[in-house]
Order: structure tokens, then sequence, then C-alpha cells
């Protein structure tokens, strides 16, 4: 959950600020802003339970690319539906659709990367965890030296 909330953070940042330089209306940019990261946030949400199953995971560890593209498509047709639908208008919605999934796509792929990063530094950790672990079993199972023998 953590990592669909700072998604969101950087998605509702990003569509505020084209929102508002698109409508230079700040209401109507914040209303834009809110709804269009709200329906994408749960859209993610569901996305990354589908890119979790084993066989997509692989894809997505092999080639991060791939799992961005396919966020890339559902972002694309929210931005344009939800803009469209809250100005009446097909230009900003489709500018809103081209420039903001676009700008979010990059942000995406590096938030993928940070998480990927953690992950992985979370499996290293822990494996060199359990090999100290295991090396701390092993010298406790070493037989007791006793203390040095007194040569006369």
């Amino acid at each position: 959950m953590k990592k669909t909330f700072t998604f969101a953070i950087l998605h509702f940042s990003v569509a505020f600020t084209l929102a508002y330089l698109l409508t230079g209306d700040i209401i109507l940019g914040s209303l834009i802003a809110m709804t269009e990261p709200m329906v994408n946030t749960v859209v993610f949400y569901f996305h990354e339970k589908a890119w979790q199953q084993l066989k997509f995971n692989r894809i997505a560890l092999l080639s991060p690319s791939k799992k961005t593209a396919s966020f890339a498509i559902f972002h694309f047709s929210v931005a344009f539906l939800v803009t469209y639908l809250l100005t009446g208008d097909a230009l900003i919605g489709g500018l809103m659709a081209t420039i903001e999934p676009s700008i979010n796509t990059v942000v995406f792929y590096f938030h993928e990367r940070f998480w990927q990063r953690n992950e992985k530094a979370k499996i290293t950790l822990h494996c060199h965890h359990h090999d100290l672990h295991q090396h701390s079993r092993e010298i406790s199972e070493l037989p007791e030296v006793n203390s040095p023998t007194k040569v006369y």
C-alpha cells in the first residue's frame, strides 16, 4: 500500500500542475487533479495486483518498460475520459490525455525502479542476515577451545 500511496502523491502533483496550466481555472484544475489521479490510483492498485502474478512478475522484473507500457494505456484512457467529462472540451481532454500520462509514465518508470531497488535491497539484506545468522550458528557449534596449553 505504501507504493500505491507514493504513486498517488506524485500523480496528484503532476495532474494539478498540468490541469491548471491547461484550463487556467484553479477550481476546474483542482477538480480534474483530484478526480483523474483518484481513478488512476484505483486502476494502479489493480494493475499492481495483476502484475504480482508469478508469470507477470518475472516479466516486470526483467523489463519494467513492459509493465510501464501496459499502465500507460490505462492512464491515457482515464485521463481523456475524466478531463472530457469535466470540461466538455475534447481538445483539453486530448491534451490532458497526451501530456499528463506521458509525464506520469516517466514518473511511473522511475517510481517502479525506486521500488525495485528497495525490494532488491530487502532481499539482499535478508540474504546477508540469513548468512550471518547461519555463520554465527556454525561458530557456536564449534567445540569450545580450552585455554592455551602451557608448554614447559
